[in-house]
């Protein structure tokens, strides 16, 4: 891949998780106290998950499903952040490196201001960026999480430049 066939690169992620009793709140890799936990095969970090689907859409290496799918026992329980990792060294094998991450956490409770930093150091770090090229927002659904059925979801936007 060469900058004149593709230049800046852009993608886009999206996941959701419901919230249970029973596992950890884990964002970017960071263990947020909460009695409720998101339900997934891994962690079941949203926000990483999105964000690993925002690198893999940007560099057109497919989606997280196709490298770790939730039918693979190797990523039981696992931390996302691995994802993270894995994908990084594929983008530096295609020639990509990455300019920034922007990401917006949908989530009513708990309020997740005090750990932004954290989260943002956690991943810059499994991204091997500076803190500065990583952004991360919270919000509250408004209401529109049901507390029947609670959940969390993330957005992320992900710019990758060719070597």
């Amino acid at each position: 891949m060469s900058k004149e066939q593709y230049g800046l690169r852009c993608g886009i992620g999206y996941d959701t998780h419901r919230l249970v009793e029973g596992r950890k709140l884990v964002l970017g890799g960071i263990e947020i106290p909460s009695p409720l936990g998101l339900l997934g095969h891994s962690d079941g970090d949203v926000l990483t998950h999105a964000i690993a689907d925002a690198l893999l859409g940007a560099s057109g290496l497919g989606d997280i499903g196709h490298y770790f799918p939730d039918s693979d026992p190797q990523w039981k329980d696992t931390s996302s952040l691995k994802f993270l990792d894995t994908i990084r060294h594929l983008l530096a094998e295609t020639g990509l490196s990455i300019l920034n991450v922007d990401s917006v956490v949908v989530l009513d409770q708990p309020r997740l201001a005090p750990y932004i930093p954290q989260i943002k150091e956690s991943l810059a770090a499994a991204l091997a960026v500076e803190l500065g090229q990583v952004n991360v927002k919270a919000k509250t659904s408004e209401g529109l999480f049901p507390s029947s059925s609670p959940m969390a979801a993330a957005h992320a936007v992900a710019l990758l430049v060719a070597n």
